[in-house]
């Protein structure tokens, strides 16, 4: 049960109708999950939503690449909508299944690729030392390159901030499943 009610556009303020439109006006189909919370504070929502939409669409990371730093982030933080959201994407950007199930176990899952070995190294280190080695700095912008670690980190840092503010409010998944919490 979240604790924010769902607005319909009805009850809405002008404020609200705005960000509402805004939302829609771009890349997202429909108003779901953090976007409810993004009501309380329609400023911070038109901001926030712009973040979003480049973190998830414009950013120079592959798709697939990019579902794997948020599904990581998801369950780093336990967030249920964002992980249930994003590890469908992942699976269709092209993330294996056991690549999937092991994240979700909150195990390290075995890489065929070493991109996506290189992004689960860079997101597992910065969420859980709040750091990232001399070493393997060096190897990601060998290999991603500067531009595109700058993306990562905002991918992440979007995602962790939409993953307080599903766990904060409490935003079920529309579907009310929940996923294991973390140990």
């Amino acid at each position: 049960m979240s604790r924010l009610p769902q607005l319909t556009y009805e009850e809405m303020n002008p404020a609200q109708q705005q960000l509402h439109d805004e939302i829609l006006a771009g890349p997202r189909t429909r108003i779901a999950g953090p976007m409810h919370t993004w009501f309380l504070n329609p400023d911070y929502g038109s901001l926030i939503q712009k973040v979003g939409a480049f973190c998830r669409y414009e950013t120079s990371l592959l798709p697939r690449l990019s579902e794997l730093a948020i599904i990581i982030v998801a369950r780093h933080w336990s967030a249920d909508v964002e992980w249930f959201a994003h590890s469908a994407i992942a699976l269709d950007n092209g993330i294996a299944q056991a690549t999937v199930d092991a994240i979700e176990q909150d195990r390290r899952p075995d890489f065929e690729n070493d991109d996506e070995a290189l992004v689960y190294n860079l997101t597992t280190s910065i969420l859980e030392t709040k750091r990232v080695s001399d070493e393997l700095y060096q190897m990601a912008k060998s290999e991603l390159g500067e531009k595109t670690l700058l993306d990562l980190t905002a991918i992440i840092g979007y995602y962790c901030n939409i993953a307080v503010q599903l766990n904060f409010f409490e935003i079920p998944d529309q579907e009310g499943r929940t996923m294991p919490k973390a140990v």
